[in-house]
């Protein structure tokens, strides 16, 4: 199991010491996140729900470890949270189902 708010600490060291290696790189990810959320049709809460469905599909633990806590100051309960997590869950098994088509299609099209 991860100690969430160890992780949470350690990731944000790491990621000032990439900052100073490659300041673009963390310049170019916050002007991402500038623009993302204008907050004209979501609220905090469902752009955090949908950041933890996403970081659930890309499989990404600094991605949850920061948007739990977020989720959680905008107000998102566990009950929400897991609701999210089942559509994120639902989403990942179907896109394996579109992309096992897909290997079958590739297998097809192989010349003998």
């Amino acid at each position: 199991m991860t100690d969430w708010n160890a992780y949470r600490d350690n990731l944000k060291q790491n990621v000032k010491v990439l900052a100073k290696l490659s300041p673009n790189t963390l310049d170019g990810l916050q002007t991402l996140e500038k623009v993302a959320p204008e907050h004209k049709h979501l609220d905090a809460k469902t752009r955090e729900l949908i950041s933890l469905a996403v970081a659930v599909t890309t499989r990404c633990d600094g991605c949850i470890a920061v948007h739990t806590v977020a989720a959680k100051e905008a107000g998102a309960s566990k009950e929400e949270i897991a609701e999210a997590l089942g559509v994120a869950v639902a989403l990942n098994a179907g896109a394996a189902l579109v992309y096992s088509s897909r290997a079958l299609e590739a297998f097809d099209s192989v010349k003998e």
